[in-house]
């Protein structure tokens, strides 16, 4: 069967966007293949800095016929209605159809319709040139003199060539020549823009590939990280260094370059002073460049990696000596922010109605920063106000949480003064990445308390469900505070995510607050910080009238998704989480002593015989069976039930008892002691007696059951 190869090469696309555009042309074009009718064995994608390639194998040389029956009128039907059915049977005479006989409906006209199938070539023709036109960039451009005219192509960058050929391995292949404003697809490409920039006529993707090759062109993107990875980790340890690794910019650098090429620079050893985020940040950032570190040290060396994209005749000396003049220039304006940010502000005079606001000392650099972050006015967001009243609310947010998490208020309360200062640093203003672990640095360098300037650091933790998570008090508290604010602050206002639109990270700050909670083994109900949290933004901003009555089942949500991904059972958290519980803590035990129980062979036998007693009782409700509101002992005929109402009563209060202390096991152990009583009920007794007082008077005990067992877990609601 053929094979099909596609190049699009223009310039250079931008690195961040070529995986999902290969992507994207892989799923546009075999999508629109197997529309057409055509199907295929396998496809697989490639891209570099200047070409998308697609390579499908295996494909249908021609789309198979199409044979369908439509059914027409009557024999006997007017003439209007035949030539209409004609008409949309693409049928010139009536003598082309077919008459077809049913039993109650009599004779009927049928046309038999066939669509002949269409050469592959033809069908690739067509869908090539609309799935160019109309490619998903998230930022295109026109080029060229045909940019001038209304609709020309819009392309990532200027569109230069387009491959296109096709043909079985046994034949010679066949250029499918499709053309996208002025651009003809045919079958030469070009390797590498500098060592091959000669044209290259290619047939299939074998000798494509190959091609390429030796044109100095690397076409596999993940050949090419691999390439840069080994050789960099070669070069540092011949060097007696370790590389320094980071897949950000590994996959972004693999992006750059078609024919990678690792050669290793330095700069004076005088910039280590300055901190290793800053340096690895100004290198990355700037030049696209790894950092390296003695083995096992914590600090870097002055020697960085950088990956070039040709094979210089000097061995790279001119390279490295001019990414080393930039690197250097880079870090001598970091070492300057490094060093401004330790002195005073010339301004601190305006300074003072803000530094006694906070209870700042304007002798420490840090507290500057905080005061001037409060005197600008700086916006944290138009509708929930400025930086300045958002630390004050994190302050009384935080004082409240301390009270729970059993952390030091003094202490709590200094880092959430001093939590958003470093937002006003000039390494911050540089590099956003960078805010928390900044203000760690310049708190530590003041003096503060070690508690202090870890939670200035992981108030952001975690920001992700592979992020650390604080375990200090102090950190806990003020990372509890900045979430709960964001997440009240933002649903009081009805900015609330949306489908797969979550702007400002939502979803994050509630899987945040989850696992602050859930891994801290912190015992916090939300309800109340929630109120908390509204009532200061709503003292700051009294016209505001929003509310969070839906925030806890967006927490519950969220609760669900990290709970099944450490492997509970959708059905049994279901059963445990009720629309008012606030308590994650608790949520989360409950769901792990349910599973626990429910697995056991006594909790299956409960679990029988409960929702066989909740499901006749839900039954004889939704047709309005007149159930007692208390069960009479008066009216018991048989010892199963006077059995069952005594253990009921027993289990109960045990039950009760365990839940009290948080024992949830033992509270499933109690009700577990109602299986035989439950069994030998629904053995010796039946429930819809005659006596209509009777039959009251047991759904009753079963209400029972279902009020005992509801204390644990809704069993309706597991399967089972």
């Amino acid at each position: 069967m053929p094979d099909l190869l596609i190049e699009l090469r223009s310039e250079e696309i931008p690195a961040r966007m070529q995986r999902k555009a290969a992507g994207d042309l892989k799923k546009l074009v075999t999508d629109a293949l197997v529309e057409a009718g055509l199907s295929y064995e396998g496809a697989r994608e490639y891209w570099t800095p200047r070409r998308m390639t697609l390579d499908i194998r295996g494909l249908n040389a021609r789309s198979a016929d199409i044979r369908e029956e439509r059914k027409g009128p009557r024999t006997d039907a007017n003439e209007k209605a035949i030539e209409g059915f004609l008409r949309a049977a693409g049928l010139s005479s009536i003598s082309d159809a077919h008459v077809h006989s049913d039993p109650k409906k009599g004779e009927f006209y049928v046309a038999h319709i066939v669509k002949p199938g269409r050469a592959a070539e033809d069908i690739i023709a067509e869908v090539m040139p609309g799935i160019i036109r109309d490619f998903p960039w998230p930022k295109s451009m026109r080029s060229g003199a045909a940019s001038a005219r209304p609709g020309s192509l819009r392309w990532v960058r200027p569109l230069q060539s387009i491959v296109c050929t096709f043909g079985a391995e046994t034949e010679e292949t066949r250029t499918i020549p499709f053309e996208v404003d002025g651009v003809v697809a045919g079958n030469v490409t070009y390797g590498h823009r500098f060592h091959a920039p000669e044209a290259i006529t290619v047939r299939r993707f074998a000798d494509y590939a190959e091609k390429l090759e030796r044109a100095m062109v690397v076409l596999d993107a993940e050949r090419r990280k691999q390439m840069i990875n080994a050789d960099a980790h070669n070069i540092a340890f011949a060097n007696g260094l370790e590389l320094v690794e980071d897949e950000g910019l590994l996959e972004e650098v693999a992006g750059l370059v078609e024919w990678p090429r690792v050669l290793m620079g330095s700069f004076d050893e005088a910039f280590l002073d300055v901190p290793s985020e800053i340096i690895r940040l100004t290198i990355k950032t700037n030049q696209k460049c790894f950092v390296t570190r003695e083995p096992g040290a914590n600090t870097l060396s002055n020697k960085f990696i950088l990956v070039a994209n040709i094979e210089a005749s000097d061995g790279g000396k001119e390279i490295i000596h001019g990414n080393g003049k930039v690197v250097r220039a880079r870090l001598s304006d970091a070492a300057h922010f490094w060093r401004r940010d330790q002195g005073d502000l010339p301004d601190l005079e305006t300074l003072t109605a803000s530094a006694e606001k906070f209870g700042l000392d304007l002798e420490k650099p840090l507290d500057q920063r905080m005061a001037k972050l409060d005197a600008l006015n700086v916006t944290f967001h138009a509708r929930l106000g400025t930086q300045g009243e958002r630390v004050a609310r994190l302050r009384a947010l935080a004082a409240a949480l301390a009270k729970v998490t059993g952390a030091d208020p003094a202490l709590v309360d200094r880092a959430a003064v001093l939590a958003k200062a470093d937002l006003r640093t000039e390494a911050v203003g540089e590099f956003p990445e960078l805010q928390g672990i900044m203000g760690h640095k310049y708190a530590a360098l003041q003096g503060e308390d070690a508690a202090v300037a870890n939670a200035i650091e992981d108030h952001y933790k975690p920001q992700g469900p592979s992020d650390r998570v604080p375990t200090d008090p102090v950190a806990v508290t003020v990372a509890l505070a900045d979430k709960l604010d964001t997440l009240v602050g933002f649903w009081a206002i009805d900015e609330k995510p949306t489908g797969s639109k979550d702007p400002y990270a939502l979803r994050r700050a509630a899987l945040g607050v989850i696992r602050l909670v859930l891994e801290g083994k912190a015992r916090l109900s939300m309800l109340p910080f929630f109120n908390i949290a509204l009532a200061g933004l709503k003292a700051q901003r009294p016209g505001l009238g929003g509310d969070v009555a839906d925030l806890l089942a967006f927490f519950h949500d969220r609760l669900k998704v990290y709970l099944r991904d450490l492997g509970a059972r959708y059905d049994l958290i279901d059963a445990v989480l009720t629309p008012d519980a606030d308590d994650l803590l608790m949520i989360a035990r409950r769901v792990e002593a349910l599973t626990a129980f429910i697995t056991a062979e006594e909790g299956k036998d409960l679990l029988a015989g409960t929702k066989r007693a909740t499901q006749i009782l839900a039954a004889e409700e939704k047709k309005g069976t007149e159930v007692a509101a208390a069960v009479d002992e008066k009216l018991f005929n048989l010892d199963a039930e006077r059995t069952l109402h005594a253990s009921i009563k027993l289990a109960s209060d045990d039950a009760r008892e365990a839940i009290v202390k948080e024992d949830f096991r033992s509270a499933m152990e109690a009700l577990a002691r109602l299986r035989e009583p439950v069994d030998v009920f629904f053995n010796d007794v039946l429930v819809n007696d005659e006596d209509a007082a009777i039959r009251a008077n047991r759904l009753a005990l079963l209400g029972l059951i279902r009020t005992a067992t509801g204390e644990v877990a809704d069993f309706s609601k597991i399967a089972g």
